[in-house]
């Protein structure tokens, strides 16, 4: 198991859940916060479940879940900005995280599927 993705995703999950009661508090944005927080902890469950995965074909497909919460995730956070509920300093920062988990996922997902024999 890549440990590198496991230990960012879950400081990504764990930075996401303090931004998102952030934003509860003080935004009153709960709709698209709720749905961050979902898909921005979702990546790591899904790492984590990875982990113990049954095959070869079952982690690709744990870790192409995990990206795809990733992608969401990019758009929830791409919603927040662009309504200006969260500021271009604070988009900019967890969006920074959120892109490179998404780089890190698709290099593992993409080496994954390159070592199954056809």
């Amino acid at each position: 198991m890549n440990s590198a993705i496991n230990e960012k995703s879950t400081l990504f999950a764990i930075r996401v859940i303090k931004f998102c009661r952030y934003l509860v508090s003080t935004k009153a944005e709960r709709l698209l916060t709720n749905q961050l927080l979902r898909s921005g902890t979702s990546i790591g469950a899904n790492v984590r479940e990875s982990i113990n995965a049954a095959s070869k074909k079952d982690f690709i497909n744990k870790m192409t879940i995990a990206l795809k919460e990733a992608n969401e995730t990019e758009y929830w956070l791409e919603l927040l900005f662009k309504t200006d509920t969260i500021t271009e300093q604070e988009f900019s920062s967890i969006n920074s995280d959120c892109k490179e988990l998404v780089k890190l996922l698709v290099s593992i997902v993409k080496t994954s599927k390159n070592s199954i024999p056809e």
